[in-house]
C-alpha cells in the first residue's frame, strides 16, 4: 500500500467522530512519524479567541493514537491512550497547527509517543507526550 492509499484510510476513520468535528487530517506518513493537520478557528477556540488547549489535546492524542494502530498493522489488537502530557508553549490566533507524533518507545504492550505541534512558521505551540496501550480484541 502507498502512502496516499494509508491516508486516504486514516482519514477515512475521522467520518462522525471528533477528527472530523476539529477538521483534523492526516497529511503525511512514514516509517518512524505520522503527521496531522488542524485549522484554528472559532470553532477551536477559547473564550478569548486563543486556540483551547483541550483542542490541541484531542490533536496530539489523535495523532499518536494513530500512530500506535498504523505501527501495528495487527486487526487483532486495538489501542488506547492511557496516558496524555501536554504543555502549551505559545498562544495561536487563526491559521493551522501541524502535529508530528515519533515514536520514543515501541513495545509489545505499550508505545510511547512524543507529539510536536507547530504552527506554518514552524513555531512550537504545544509539546506532547502520549502513552498507549495495545490490548486484543475482544
Amino acid at each position: 500500500m502507498d502512502k496516499q492509499q494509508s491516508l486516504d484510510i486514516l482519514n477515512g476513520y475521522n467520518k462522525n467522530t471528533l477528527m472530523e468535528t476539529l477538521a483534523i487530517e492526516f497529511i503525511d506518513l512514514g516509517d518512524d512519524f505520522i503527521t496531522a493537520k488542524m485549522p484554528v478557528n472559532t470553532k477551536v477556540h477559547q473564550p478569548y479567541g486563543l486556540l483551547h488547549g483541550g483542542a490541541t489535546a484531542a490533536l496530539a492524542e489523535t495523532v499518536g493514537s494513530c500512530a500506535s494502530a498504523f505501527l501495528l498493522k495487527d486487526s487483532n489488537k486495538i489501542v488506547k491512550g492511557i496516558e496524555l502530557s501536554i504543555n502549551h508553549l505559545k498562544s495561536k490566533k487563526d491559521g493551522t497547527v501541524f502535529a508530528t507524533a515519533k515514536a520514543i518507545h515501541e513495545g509489545k504492550t505499550t508505545h510511547l509517543w512524543e507529539v510536536k505541534i507547530v504552527d506554518e512558521d514552524d513555531n512550537l505551540i504545544s509539546l506532547c507526550k502520549i502513552t498507549n496501550i495495545v490490548l486484543d480484541k475482544k
